[in-house]
């Protein structure tokens, strides 16, 4: 079966033809359907050799909704009668179909009220390009013609209205000075015919008035519809012309930095050339930012939102002009300030000369590609099921070439939007681009199926990008049962970063359940304000059987602990049944006081929106019988996209271009660095035989250090007459296969003494420190500092022999 084509459209008239994959039901899904779109209405065959004899179905687009759901999916319907769930091959291919069906649509209803308000003025087929001016410039024409006459009309019916009224008048004059009886019958005669004549002519005016009014009433409404009509479209373009030059402005920055650094890094003599274009390259980006500054009316234009991207009410979305406008010049002000900032330093002459300056580090793009090694996955899995994840050997096969520290590390891929964070004056939209952070951190496990090394304890891994992007983290695996790991990260913009996850997790023999039970903070230096939130439940689903795949569900409550503000985000389940979209994550922004401010909208695997909320009232009841809160908002804004993964990311874990560069080996970081972990590279230069070898070696070095620190514990927390000999706690009934575990509190020594200890084997960790948070009540260990000195004097005495 051939490819499906992207509609062309034919000369002759407004027609597009193409195939789409239209929903059929639940057992056949998608079919393969070819699409007619002519005159306003979008039929389907099922071949283009039915096109003659049998059409399967056809929907009017003048009274029809069109929405988008992702980036090859979108649905139209008529209101409940008729419902099209259609899927596009691409992306650009379902964006020609929305563009084709949009300008459909609009002529279509055009056409319907010229037809409802003054009948055929033009021809009923939609005229081509070159001949819609012509038209609507007759029409306008007959209108004023028709106008014209009506008001001739009223003219002749006045004249005619004065002349029978002074008669009238004249003759009742005539009638009060008339003494003779006989002439009285003949006056009477007279009066009569004129008061006649005069009904008459009022009558005629009254219905000439009727008639002008109610034909320029009709006309109004018509040039009312046109008008809107093309202020939509003007939008449209706006925001599609906005698009197009932020993305103009992204490739011309790429170019740049592609080609004018290097040039003159490699070049002192092209050095101060390189500085120079890149200054005027400064004012072009301030030129070429586009954002929306539309003029509408003072009245607002409701339109109801997509249900499918706002569980929390069936929206109904207001946009104003001027709103809209500033929100965008916001959003767009963020961008646009940064990149000021980075280009005035190469153009200022007071700042360092370009030879002064370092060159980025080219980071690499590749890794070896993954072996396919056979394994028998039920021989390893049939006596692991109720087992903690954490105290199941398992083999590399499983894993990906990254640690699970490394994997923390991810979270700051976009560390973009706490930058755009730190410089809100608004609590509440800084709430909005925090939100969006913490969805951002799921978007690389979509297809992460591999489980991550777990780190041994007192490992660490920094991620030093302080000179590319202005930040930089560090992380350290403080306990080994239950595996905890701390990080911390701050950047030159003005943000904390810091999150203790401790991770529990199950087999259930179907899926593995993943349940991280720490906590993430985020403070700002400017606001002082104080983030802090958990993640949500990760599940592998088909571990035995079937093609591995993850899902995200569960809540997540962002708290604002200065100011009170909180934002409540649902990550929905995946359901077979469900005709949502898939991976969809909802939130709402409240205050203090618990008004809602702002929606945020869309999946964790590609986007989020937020709008702000310009009303609220009380909806209908739920499907659960709950009352549904219905929003007012402003248009929605886009906050953050996935960012596209590298080619040939399927041979290579489908790690994120960040990902590829965590393991790249680098000078002068920790002896007990991820990086020079031996186990984890040689699994990465596809070496897995060696790797599960060295494996092995790591742990059980790791479990005769712990079994060596617990006996100098036990040493020093027992007096001398209960001191336990190392045979007694080597041969101790207690001693699991990880070690002796005599020391968590309320167990009980050999001897019977009482053993309590604050930590199971008395372990301090190197880089942080336990601390009580008191704004949000929780403890948690905080980076205590001296990594990076250490690192800059090249002492890492501090630092154990791990691997």
């Amino acid at each position: 079966m051939s490819e499906p084509k992207p509609p062309t459209p034919t000369p002759p008239g407004d027609m597009y033809k193409g195939w789409l994959f239209k929903w059929t039901n639940y057992i056949k899904g998608y079919q393969r359907r070819w699409f007619v779109l002519s005159n306003g209405l979008l039929s389907y065959y099922r071949t283009q050799a039915e096109m003659g004899h049998t059409c399967r179905g056809t929907i009017n687009l003048a009274t029809a909704n069109i929405a988008v759901e992702d980036s090859c999916n979108f649905v139209i319907s008529n209101g409940g009668a008729q419902t099209y769930h259609l899927k596009a091959s691409t992306e650009v291919e379902r964006q020609r179909w929305i563009t084709a069906l949009e300008l459909a649509k609009a002529k279509a209803v055009h056409m319907q009220a010229e037809s409802d308000d003054s009948g055929d003025d033009c021809p009923a087929v939609p005229p081509s390009s070159g001949q819609g001016g012509g038209c609507r410039n007759l029409e306008i024409q007959s209108t004023l013609r028709t106008l014209g006459s009506k008001v001739e009309d009223l003219n002749t019916c006045n004249d005619l209205i004065v002349k029978h009224g002074s008669a009238l008048q004249r003759s009742l004059s005539e009638l009060e000075g008339i003494r003779v009886v006989g002439d009285v019958g003949e006056k009477m005669r007279q009066v009569t015919e004129r008061a006649t004549l005069f009904r008459i002519t009022s009558n005629a005016m009254i219905n000439a008035c009727r008639d002008f009014l109610s034909l320029a009433q009709n006309h109004s409404k018509r040039w009312q519809k046109a008008l809107q009509v093309e202020r939509d479209q003007r939008i449209r373009l706006e925001e599609t012309l906005e698009q197009l030059a932020k993305q103009h402005n992204h490739l011309e920055r790429a170019f740049r930095g592609a080609t004018v650094l290097p040039s003159s890094f490699s070049n002192p003599a092209l050095a101060n050339k390189g500085a120079a274009v890149k200054g005027d390259a400064s004012d072009e980006d301030d030129d070429n930012e586009f954002f929306d500054a539309m003029e509408d009316p003072a009245g607002f234009i409701t339109v109801p939102a997509d249900p499918k991207y706002h569980s929390v009410a069936c929206l109904s979305i207001r946009r104003s002009g001027s709103n809209v406008s500033g929100l965008s010049s916001e959003i767009g002000m963020d961008d646009q300030s940064v990149n000021f900032d980075d280009q005035s330093m190469v153009s200022n002459p007071e700042s360092p000369q370009p030879l002064e300056l370092e060159p980025v580090r080219q980071r690499r793009t590749r890794i070896p590609d993954k072996p396919n090694y056979y394994l028998n996955l039920w021989s390893i899995m049939k006596n692991c099921i109720g087992k903690e994840l954490s105290k199941i050997p398992m083999p590399v096969n499983f894993n990906e070439p990254l640690s699970m520290l490394q994997r923390l590390s991810e979270d700051l891929e976009y560390y973009e939007l706490l930058d755009k964070a730190a410089k809100c004056q608004s609590s509440l939209e800084q709430m909005c681009y925090v939100a969006a952070f913490t969805v951002s951190s799921y978007s690389t496990t979509v297809h992460r199926t591999g489980k991550p090394f777990n780190p041994l304890l007192g490992e660490t891994f920094e991620l030093d990008r302080l000179k590319d992007c202005g930040y930089r983290s560090l992380c350290e695996q403080v306990s080994h049962h239950p595996p905890a790991a701390a990080h911390h990260a701050s950047s030159e913009k003005g943000w904390t970063l810091r999150q203790e996850i401790t991770l529990a997790s199950k087999f259930r023999g179907k899926y593995l359940s993943i349940m991280p039970l720490g906590s993430i903070q985020c403070l700002f230096d400017k606001s002082d304000n104080h983030y802090s939130w958990k993640k949500v439940t990760t599940t592998v689903h088909n571990i035995i059987v079937g093609k591995l795949w993850i899902d995200q569900s569960g809540e997540i409550d962002v708290v604002n602990h200065k100011t009170g503000d909180r934002c409540h985000l649902k990550f929905a389940p995946y359901s077979y049944f469900s005709r949502d979209v898939p991976r969809k994550v909802t939130g709402v922004v409240t205050d203090k006081e618990g008004k809602a401010h702002y929606v945020l909208s869309g999946t964790w695997d590609e986007k989020m929106e937020f709008s702000r909320i310009m009303q609220s009232s009380k909806g209908e009841n739920g499907t659960e019988g709950k009352q549904r809160t219905v929003y007012q908002t402003l248009k929605a804004k886009e906050i953050w996209r996935k960012n596209p993964l590298p080619e040939g990311a399927e041979n290579m874990y489908f790690f994120s271009s960040l990902a590829l560069t965590l393991n790249d080996p680098e000078e002068g970081v920790a002896p007990t660095d991820c990086r020079r972990r031996p186990d984890q590279r040689l699994m990465e230069d596809g070496r897995w035989d060696e790797a599960n070898a060295e494996k092995q070696r790591l742990e059980e070095k790791q479990r005769t250090v712990r079994r060596e620190r617990e006996r100098e514990a036990v040493k020093a927390a027992s007096s001398p007459e209960e001191a336990v000999t190392e045979d007694s706690i080597n041969d101790s009934p207690s001693k699991t296969p990880y070690g002796p575990s005599p020391l968590i509190e309320g167990n009980e020594s050999p001897y019977g003494a009482q053993i309590k200890s604050t930590h199971p084997d008395s372990y301090q960790a190197m880089w942080f420190d336990k601390l009580d948070d008191p704004a949000s009540g929780e403890t948690l260990h905080v980076y205590k500092g001296g990594y990076w000195e250490a690192k800059e004097q090249g002492k890492w005495d501090v630092c154990p022999d791990i691997f």
